[in-house]
């Protein structure tokens, strides 16, 4: 290269290089930087935690959390383990006031009744055919199979089974995990926090139910089975789901066929039962409902029942209703002035017939 030859650098004084390498080395930096706290927010959402309600704890007061790498949202962290502390009163009354629900009620009385006998023999130094108080309830969605469960929990409290006579809500979110390592601790947390108390599975034939390979559900399965053995005078389990997949899932484990074998049965409630719900929901919330609506009510679940598919929703299909009716009616008296508590209490036709409208069975 001669000598008459320029570099790029030829034209930049000697400051303006000093400058320039600044700036550059300041971009990089900013780069490296930005790149530390996007992978670092990516852990932190990873390395999401779900922490049990208040009472999630054993016996010595301690609290468990849930290591948990998969991606969901709040809402579905915040179900998947729910702590029902056992309230006051008289479940046996509570048992009583559920609308419909027949069967159910005479074979948890029976079931109570049996174990009150045992009790009783064991105390005269008798005899006592060992027991299993693990429970299988089938059925459709919103039949109060939930409802039940925990007015079980407390009448376990009461004959001396259970200590606390608390519930622990969950289903497969809150058991399988999804990477090797998770599912064991995970059941185990959970069956920790249910001591003394009930562990109550949603669905529970959805804990076995995927063709993954790779999928952890029959861990599960295994690691509660062993906990059910290990606590078996502290723990009860209430599975619940659809008839016949419940029935497929006990069938295809012999330990759970061996610790199962107590089914109660929740049928799909009449359209009467279904407008006694409503009624109910009503009263309690200090709303009445005029002629009209009620004869329109009543008709409309005719018809709702008559043509249900298998996943309706039964109660909290009702449930629904209400609660649309009552914003509707919102929406129809709040531009009003000097509205009257008449006003304020009523639902009229117009109103259930748009709650009718927008709610999916």
């Amino acid at each position: 290269m001669s000598k008459n030859s320029n570099s790029i650098f030829d034209m930049f004084t000697g400051r303006q290089l000093t400058i320039i390498a600044i700036c550059i080395a300041v971009v990089f930096i900013a780069m490296g930087v930005s790149t530390w706290i996007i992978e670092t927010e990516e852990e932190d959402t990873d390395e999401s935690t779900l922490t049990l309600e208040e009472g999630g704890s054993d016996e010595t007061g301690h609290k468990y959390k849930f290591e948990d790498r998969e991606k969901r949202s709040k809402a579905d962290k915040a179900d998947s383990v729910v702590v029902n502390e056992p309230i006051e009163g008289d479940p046996y009354a509570e048992l009583d006031e559920l609308i419909g629900l027949e069967g159910v009620k005479h074979e948890v009385r029976s079931l109570a009744n049996f174990v009150k006998v045992q009790k009783m023999r064991e105390a005269k130094g008798l005899k006592s055919p060992k027991m299993s108080y693990h429970l299988v309830f089938t059925g459709s969605p919103g039949t109060g199979k939930t409802t039940v469960a925990r007015i079980v929990a407390r009448i376990y409290k009461d004959l001396g089974i259970l200590k606390k006579g608390h519930l622990v809500e969950t289903d497969r979110s809150g058991l399988v995990g999804q990477y090797v390592g998770q599912t064991a601790p995970r059941v185990n947390a959970v069956c920790d926090s249910a001591l003394n108390g009930v562990l109550f599975i949603d669905e529970a034939y959805a804990i076995t139910q995927s063709e993954s390979s790779s999928d952890y559900g029959a861990e599960a399965v295994a690691t509660l089975l062993k906990r059910m053995e290990d606590d078996r005078d502290k723990l009860v389990v209430i599975v619940a789901g659809y008839t016949k997949e419940m029935k497929q899932f006990i069938a295809a484990n012999p330990g759970l066929q061996s610790r199962f074998n107590k089914y109660i049965n929740f049928p799909d409630y009449t359209a009467t039962e279904l407008y006694d719900i409503f009624r109910l929901y009503l009263r309690k919330n200090e709303y009445t409902i005029t002629k009209e609506a009620a004869a329109y009510m009543k008709n409309e679940l005719e018809l709702v029942v008559e043509n249900k598919s298998r996943n309706f929703g039964n109660a909290r299909y009702v449930r629904n209703l209400f609660e649309k009716a009552i914003q509707q009616q919102a929406n129809r008296i709040a531009k009003e002035r000097n509205i009257s508590k008449d006003e304020l209490v009523k639902i009229t036709l117009d109103d259930l017939k748009v709650a009718f409208r927008e709610v999916v069975q």
